[in-house]
């Protein structure tokens, strides 16, 4: 009874204010109570605001990267022009560059780049080749280490350079010797990186490996290989590097192509932009391949942890 009293209560005063007539949209609003309101979506980001920050910080990662070879290029082109520097020595980037676009009408550039790139590519791979199988055993069997230690310690410590003669008199002034000296100078750091990277495995590693009774083999497989990759790229990166280097040196004695020989040439003929051009083209080359083998390396690497690398 009390039920229907209070219902037709409201019924009354609803009738009263006008409300019960009115339409559910025309009804006024009432304020939802705290706490209970449903929680709002998100705005939608479009894919082109998302993509936005990230081109942002590439260009930004690309300027930073090239600011100061733009500014060195800036300075080499100014010097020159305002005599801070004697021309004739040091003439502008700018006629270094239509050297450069000379030498590549003629021909003379790609030819000397492919027979220096056939030399230290090749001299550079027998030293992978041979480096990293050779570091993986000595630096796995400690009697090999101890008995081929003074061995290794002499010959590391004698400079490459300073064998030529002895390469160019034993092997001659063709092919052979300069690739022989390459591999010479290439296999040392990677031999020792690959040494270094298998003495400094995690022991609990090997402990967790040995108590699965892992063969040798799947031991190697899993366990150091693996964990021996950075090192040994380490190694590879500074093999790369005196590759490149080492050969310049070689082609500048008893050399008939190349880019050692091209600088020398050009440096007894007095053809400063060319010789210049040259080592432009040397310094490319360096950064090219040090790229390709930091590309590498994070490839072979891609199991490492972004803090890690």
């Amino acid at each position: 009874m009390s039920t229907d009293i209070s219902t037709a209560v409201g019924t009354e005063d609803r009738i009263e204010d006008g409300t019960e007539d009115r339409t559910p949209s025309e009804r006024p609003q009432q304020p939802e109570r705290p706490g209970r309101s449903a929680p709002a979506a998100p705005p939608a980001v479009p894919p082109v605001a998302r993509r936005t920050p990230r081109v942002a910080g590439l260009l930004l990662g690309l300027l930073t990267k090239t600011a100061a070879i733009a500014v060195l290029l800036l300075l080499w082109e100014l010097a020159p022009r305002f005599d801070l520097v004697d021309r004739t020595f040091l003439p502008p980037f700018s006629d270094v560059l239509d050297a450069w676009f000379g030498l590549l009408d003629n021909g003379q550039l790609a030819s000397n780049t492919q027979a220096s790139l056939t030399r230290s590519l090749t001299g550079f791979g027998l030293s992978v080749v041979i480096g990293v199988p050779l570091g993986l055993l000595i630096g796995w069997y400690r009697p090999l280490a101890t008995l081929l230690s003074p061995l290794l310690e002499l010959f590391r410590n004698t400079a490459a350079l300073a064998l030529l003669p002895v390469f160019v008199l034993v092997l001659g002034i063709g092919e052979t010797s300069k690739i022989s000296i390459v591999l010479y100078a290439c296999v040392w750091p990677i031999l020792l990186n690959t040494v270094s990277a298998v003495r400094s495995v995690d022991p609990t590693l090997l402990r967790l490996a040995r108590s699965l009774d892992l063969s040798a083999p799947r031991l190697f497989q899993k366990v150091i290989v693996p964990a021996s990759v950075p090192v040994i790229f380490t190694g590879i990166r500074l093999a790369g590097a005196v590759s490149i280097l080492v050969l310049v040196a070689a082609e500048m004695v008893g050399a008939k192509a190349g880019l050692g020989y091209l600088i020398n040439a050009s440096q007894y003929n007095f053809a400063i932009p060319q010789m210049y051009a040259g080592i432009v083209t040397i310094s490319v080359i360096g950064v090219a391949f040090n790229q390709l083998l930091v590309a590498l390396e994070r490839r072979f690497t891609a199991w490492r942890a972004p803090h890690d690398r």
